[in-house]
């Protein structure tokens, strides 16, 4: 048992997934920073500071509005996140559209023209008429 757990554990999923983690871990931090710090003082100047996490029903603990604003916090960082993978994605489509223009261009100049071809047939057509005369 205690074999299949290590071949288990040291599986390369497992160990991407553990990797995984640690870097979205590393990144929530980022990300949190960049909410907190840059985006939300950004919508606060338009809203006016609004923030919701204060709110709750009066003579209890039900913190009804740190749930709403980790809702904003979580809308806010998901378009973020979204804007920022287009443009990867963008930057990714116009690299391949490169390459492989590219590519096309450059297997376009390595084949053979026309003119090539003939003559390429034309001595292979010699050739054989000198091996068909020296026997």
């Amino acid at each position: 048992m205690w074999k299949e757990f290590k071949e288990f554990a040291m599986k390369g999923n497992v160990v991407d997934l553990a990797i995984g983690v640690m870097i979205g871990t590393a990144f929530n931090k980022i990300v949190t920073s960049l909410v907190n710090d840059m985006i939300t003082p950004f919508f606060g100047v338009f809203l006016g500071g609004i923030d919701f996490s204060d709110l709750k029903i009066p003579g209890t603990e039900i913190k009804y509005g740190s749930f709403i604003q980790s809702i904003i916090d979580f809308l806010i960082i998901g378009f973020s996140l979204f804007i920022i993978i287009r443009v990867i994605n963008r930057l990714r489509e116009l690299r391949v559209k490169k390459t492989e223009q590219l590519d096309e261009k450059g297997a376009k100049e390595r084949s053979p023209s026309k003119e090539e071809m003939l003559l390429t047939e034309i001595r292979d057509l010699l050739k054989e008429q000198n091996d068909v005369k020296k026997r």
